[in-house]
């Protein structure tokens, strides 16, 4: 058996909260990757953030031995992330390996995401190995999962493992059917040099350092290496796998899975999904292009504008280091006339939204105010223009144009069976159109609707959550563009938009929602010395009004008695004041007003 046949490439892939961090944990311990005194609870997920909130935010790669009798294996295993904004993170994991596990809740059943991320895993014409997960729980439902996994992916019951991978329970037996079920790297008769880039990171010493999955050839420090796509090229400072930190090695082979330190130090320059390879001339470069990556598409777009314009180059080299860990991100430069220059960035959802402005506040210690976040719309002006329009502010006068078309989706909701009405009640609030109802097993529903993206962007998902018990469960794919009756709605704050708070709206619901920001924003909006008006408007139409009343001074405290007209002249004096500065005065908006107003 040579090198590359003991070498195992496979991912674990599920829902959220299915445990795929837990089970990466137990094959760490069961391998001795990790010592039992270093170990720790989701020892991958190696992000604060990722600790905080319990889930998996980025891929992570990791290198395992494990021996069977006489024979030692490699096991390269990358963990992936299951919530729905993340599902880019899996899609890279799935062209670096040749076999997945597909591991399911016991309790909770095949779920959105299981679906969605065995879709792409069948797509790869990976190798899945089925595997349900907390059966050490009170309420399992073994063969219920057991059938949904089933009518899912036509395996048999039989050929289901079943594990804890809190008590390791099953667990070294999930680890026997990778070796025996997922395949060998396969070899090419290419012999230079080739790698596809699945991640990468930023080293102030070394570069740039790609996250690789080698398919030829071999790779040493000091060869020299090329970018396929940017032709961007050096020489390697260091190899290397992962343990799961940074390990140096001598030299990497086809069927590894290691990184790449390049010394290059323009970011820009090592895209995720391009090629590595040996050096080429220009006539090799087309034939040596491994196939990459789609391209992830922006569904939600927000602004991002430093508190302080001193920090705008600040930002803009954090969003660099950032796109650099996260490919799906994307991001341009915008100005405002109230709030000086910033970015326009893109995102694959609210998570992600909430994710990079959290990430940017705590490693880049920046202070941002972020724009009510919105889909892309395509305006039809009367002139016949077509114009892209990711923010609100930029939607031109109602007089100026001829139609708006707004992104559709298709959204599978699962849910168990019990959840059908609540379900349909949900979506009967929102604009949706019903495609079909299915079944997967006996007690779970497939419900289809096309919808447009912008109802489900903001709190759809925990509304979701909240009337189905947490059981319920979302996945959704582009469907195209519709035209429909939308507007623009302002606020004004003092007489002034502060454009962060416009949004497109349907016009039928636009008194109904300028009414609720309003409201909303009378509650959270710090008082003044001066009454502050509060105003939600269309084109120059006011459709709904609230008042801030100002901070009261009681300026006749001190007097202790004499002429009624002393008091009164005081008061005077007040009422001019509060007048000069309600004509003159400036609203400073504060960072936690825009944030709160981020969730509906």
């Amino acid at each position: 058996m040579n090198d590359s046949e003991r070498i195992r490439n496979f991912c674990i892939i599920a829902h959220i909260d299915h445990g795929k961090s837990t089970l990466a944990d137990r094959f760490l311990e069961l391998t001795g990757t990790i010592e039992k005194r270093a170990m720790h609870a989701q020892y991958l997920d190696s992000m604060e953030l990722e600790r905080e909130r319990g889930i998996t935010i980025k891929l992570q790669p990791v290198r395992m031995r494990y021996s069977t009798g006489t024979e030692g294996y490699i096991l390269n295993l990358i963990d992936t992330p299951g919530h729905v904004d993340f599902s880019y993170e899996v899609s890279r994991s799935l062209a670096a390996v040749e076999g997945a596990i597909l591991l399911v809740d016991a309790t909770k059943g095949v779920q959105a995401q299981t679906l969605a991320n065995y879709s792409h895993a069948k797509k790869q014409g990976l190798v899945i190995i089925p595997v349900i997960n907390k059966i050490d729980l009170v309420n399992v439902r073994v063969k219920e999962v057991e059938e949904e996994i089933n009518v899912l992916t036509g395996i048999e019951s039989k050929d289901i493992l079943r594990i804890s991978a809190k008590s390791g329970e099953g667990v070294e037996k999930v680890l026997q059917e990778v070796i025996e079920k997922v395949p060998p790297p396969r070899e090419s008769e290419i012999k230079t040099f080739r790698a596809l880039i699945f991640d990468s990171v930023f080293d102030k010493f070394k570069g740039v350092i790609a996250y690789a999955r080698v398919f030829d050839g071999s790779l040493k420090a000091g060869n020299t290496i090329k970018l396929v796509s940017s032709r961007a090229g050096g020489e390697v400072i260091e190899v290397g796998y992962f343990a799961p930190e940074l390990r140096k090695d001598s030299e990497i082979k086809a069927g590894d899975i290691g990184y790449i330190a390049t010394g290059l130090k323009n970011v820009g320059q090592v895209r995720v999904g391009d090629t590595i390879a040996g050096d080429f001339n220009e006539n090799e470069r087309a034939s040596l292009a491994l196939p990459g990556y789609k391209e992830p598409k922006p569904m939600v777009f927000a602004s991002f504008y430093p508190e302080n314009s001193e920090s705008y180059d600040g930002l803009r080299d954090a969003l660099g280091k950032l796109k650099l860990t996260d490919a799906s991100l994307t991001y341009e430069p915008e100005s405002s006339p109230a709030l000086g220059r910033g970015f326009r960035l893109g995102f694959l959802g609210m998570l992600h939204v909430e994710i990079v402005s959290e990430r940017l506040r705590r490693e880049f210690d920046l202070s941002l105010i972020i724009s009510t976040p919105s889909v892309e719309y395509h305006v039809i002006t009367n002139n016949g223009e077509a114009v892209k329009i990711r923010s609100a502010s930029l939607i031109p006068d109602p007089n100026l144009i001829k139609k708006i078309e707004e992104p559709m989706i298709k959204l599978k909701l699962l849910s168990p069976s019990s959840y059908l009405g609540a379900l349909m009640n949900l979506m009967s609030e929102i604009r949706s159109r019903y495609i079909a109802t299915s079944y997967l097993g006996h007690e779970v529903i497939i419900l289809e609707y096309r919808v447009p993206l912008s109802e489900i962007i903001t709190e759809f998902y925990d509304k979701l959550k909240s009337i189905s018990s947490g059981y319920a469960s979302m996945d959704y794919e582009e469907d195209g563009w519709e035209e429909a009756n939308l507007v623009r709605l302002d606020i004004l704050i003092a007489g002034e938009r502060v454009e962060p708070f416009s949004r497109v709206v349907p016009e039928k619901n636009a008194y109904d929602e300028g009414r609720r920001i309003v409201e909303k924003l009378k509650k959270i909006l710090p008082r003044q010395l001066f009454a502050v008006s509060v105003q939600a408007a269309i084109g120059g139409k006011i459709v709904a009004r609230e008042t801030l009343s100002a901070m009261r001074k009681d300026v006749t405290g001190y007097l202790y008695g004499g002429d009624i007209t002393r008091k009164k002249k005081l008061l005077e004096k007040q009422k001019k004041g509060k007048k000069r500065m309600k004509e003159s005065g400036k609203v400073n908006i504060p960072h936690s007003v825009f944030i709160q107003m981020l969730k509906k």
